[in-house]
């Protein structure tokens, strides 16, 4: 599988979806060498999948975000999983504000690129 081209597909999904800054995206894989699924078998796999934002959003925007990020998901490994055991999950967590800090200029230079 194209892990990077999954990255890619996630990556532009979310930046398609208003409820989501494209400031703030950030998409990454990473990879678990040691895991064991169901019975052990070595061909199970699975992809797990977290969406974290931050708190406030409504339950219908979170479903809508959540649904339209997993059917991509679906529609990329639909081949594999036609070929092999897989599992695929995908949660929404929200952040909560007062337990998180940060420090960025990435706006700053996505208005720079804008004009």
């Amino acid at each position: 599988m194209d892990v990077e081209a999954l990255v890619s597909a996630m990556h532009d999904t979310a930046i398609g979806i208003d409820a989501l800054p494209m400031a703030g995206i950030r998409t990454r894989a990473i990879r678990h060498d040691h895991y064991k699924i169901a019975d052990g078998h070595e061909d199970n796999a699975y992809i797990y999948v977290t969406l974290r934002i931050m708190a406030g959003r409504s339950t219908e925007t979170r479903k809508d975000a959540g649904e339209r990020l997993f059917s991509t998901l679906r529609e990329f490994i639909e081949p594999v999983f036609k070929q092999r055991p897989i599992l695929l999950s995908f949660e929404i967590q929200e952040i909560d504000p007062e337990a998180r800090w940060k420090h960025s200029n990435i706006r700053d230079y996505l208005a720079e690129r804008a004009r």
